[in-house]
């Protein structure tokens, strides 16, 4: 098949992009560099000429409140248009573990916002959820430090390595449509405080992890259970600390 993987030169794009074209796939990535813009539509029609299947792993340049927003409606409006346009069977997006309990966040308002244009677009679809990655600790943990001191809310992670988010879209991306959800998370859950102070140590960095009841999480408040996936999730294989060994 020809799959068009919107997003594909990031960090799980490019994994995906591979991963198919090993499996015999014409495995295209579209993105600003190879000449596709999904918000001003640049390119799109041409890319998608003869594709039987639409990936997006795409993000947004921004987190800020609006713009991420108005990046995912414009950029998956505009998907959406030109995959009827060219009769695409199978769109399949990338999305995020409890993005739904999520909802007093800028960002995870934009995913929801994202998902229900794709659920009322009528086209065949897959949403993939996965729980944070392995690779975005640092970041995590930057978004909420104050001073020397990283405060994170009381609440259980299930975080999983890149290479099996890629792995779960790129099964979603081969199968049938299932209109519906597929969770994907890591093999083993965390309380946040420990996953983040473990990522940071294996790191060197002296900054220190507590757990404070005020802290959100990109704005929202957390339940024990918020992050976690649900009993019906394909886990990964990779344990955090063995992958934090690797990275030495």
């Amino acid at each position: 098949m020809k799959i068009v993987v919107i997003g594909g030169t990031g960090l799980i794009g490019s994994k995906v992009v591979a991963a198919l074209g090993e499996q015999g796939h014409e495995a295209v990535a579209a993105a600003p560099s190879t000449g596709v813009n999904t918000l001003t539509g640049e390119g799109l029609a041409e890319v998608l000429r003869g594709a039987s299947v639409v990936v997006d792993v795409s993000n947004s340049p921004s987190f800020e409140d609006s713009a991420v927003l108005d990046f995912f409606r414009t950029s998956t409006g505009n998907v959406l248009r030109a995959e009827a346009d060219a009769r695409v069977r199978h769109h399949v997006a990338l999305s995020v573990v409890g993005t739904d309990r999520l909802q007093e966040s800028g960002y995870f308002r934009a995913k929801k916002a994202q998902e229900d244009l794709i659920r009322e677009s009528g086209a065949p679809y897959s949403l993939v959820h996965a729980t944070q990655f392995f690779e975005f600790a640092k970041g995590l943990a930057d978004g909420v430090t104050e001073g020397d001191t990283v405060r994170l809310p009381d609440a259980m992670i299930q975080p999983l390595v890149s290479d099996d988010v890629a792995a779960a879209v790129v099964r979603a991306a081969v199968a049938a449509p299932v209109d519906g959800v597929v969770e994907v998370g890591g093999p083993e859950a965390f309380r946040l405080e420990e996953f983040i102070r473990t990522a940071l140590d294996a790191a060197r960095d002296p900054r220190k992890v507590v757990t404070d009841p005020e802290a959100r999480y990109w704005g929202a408040e957390l339940r024990e259970d918020t992050l976690l996936p649900g009993p019906d999730a394909t886990l990964g294989k990779v344990r955090f600390a063995d992958w934090l060994a690797r990275q030495r």
